[in-house]
């Protein structure tokens, strides 16, 4: 039989930065078949060859074609980038803010490395303090701007669901709510539109159990990295629905971190608020109902970014 030459259009995903997060993830996004091909690209090249190799011994379990080492200038041939790559926090008491002056350099740094990318490639940022980083990147990075847009409080999210789920002895999928903001310590839970299969979280828990629920999920990275030096997992998984909602054009409602814009009155910052993802990235911020005084907890938090 006569081979044909066919074009091979392949979906791709490219992952900057093979720490634990970025691995984790690629780990997760193999798992699930997100793409025909991931690429990991990191400037420890040892380190990327490393987790390269870890992966593809895993490869007969999973529907991923393959995972193989790359280069910066790989980028402008994919359909999602995802970039994980900084300083990560280590200390008990460090915020994500402190890790701000370094983390900006490596922003810059892998930007100019990238070079020109496809017009239709979306870029997600999770390297912290991501809501200042994404607002870099979207400044900087030659795609529209609702392409760019950072994982925000998508984690925080996913634990307020979990605490509320074990609180009340229900599937998490079954909560419905948001934490908003900046993804570090001016978060916080908009209780007003939180709900459990329709019914208001009010008139389930008490104040007080609220306020527990908050400050554990506002504290919940401290109180994993004072136990094991850093958090990748749950992040790790986040990621990959983010990327399956733009490869798979979902629209699902979710906080990233962008610009409010005029949904919230908020300009000139990223940070947490729901929004439509889809192929294009962010493809409409969601505006909610929420209170005059959550919504002055909002600008808050802008402020503590700008």
């Amino acid at each position: 039989m006569k081979k044909q030459n066919c074009k091979i259009i392949k979906t791709r995903i490219a992952v900057v930065g093979t720490g634990m997060v970025g691995s984790s993830f690629a780990y997760a996004a193999m798992i699930k078949g997100l793409a025909a091909e991931i690429i990991m690209i990191d400037v420890n090249e040892a380190r990327e060859e490393g987790e390269v190799m870890d992966l593809n011994h895993a490869l007969i379990g999973t529907e991923t074609g393959n995972v193989r080492c790359g280069d910066f200038h790989d980028c402008q041939n994919v359909d999602v980038i995802v970039i994980t790559a900084g300083i990560a926090q280590r200390d008990k008491g460090q915020t994500r803010l402190d890790l701000l002056k370094m983390n900006a350099g490596v922003m810059k740094s892998i930007v100019k490395k990238m070079g020109k990318l496809r017009k239709d490639t979306v870029v997600i940022i999770v390297s912290n303090p991501v809501d200042i980083l994404t607002y870099i990147a979207k400044k900087t990075i030659k795609l529209p701007e609702n392409q760019i847009f950072g994982s925000g409080t998508s984690l925080d999210t996913s634990r307020l669901r979990f605490m509320v789920s074990e609180k009340l002895g229900v599937n998490l999928h079954n909560v419905h709510g948001y934490v908003m903001g900046e993804h570090g310590d001016s978060e916080f839970v908009p209780w007003s539109i939180v709900n459990v299969s329709s019914v208001p979280i009010k008139k389930l828990m008490t104040v007080k159990q609220m306020k527990t629920i908050e400050k554990r999920t506002m504290r919940a990275a401290y109180e994993i990295i004072q136990r094991k030096r850093s958090t990748y997992y749950g992040i790790g998984v986040v990621i990959t629905e983010l990327v399956e909602a733009v490869l798979h054009d979902q629209k699902i409602i979710i906080p990233v971190s962008t610009e409010p814009g005029a949904a919230y009155g908020i300009k000139g910052v990223s940070l947490g608020v729901p929004c439509v993802l889809g192929r294009c990235g962010v493809e409409k911020v969601w505006k909610t109902n929420i209170t005059k005084a959550e919504m002055a907890k909002l600008k808050k938090s802008a402020g503590v970014l700008k």
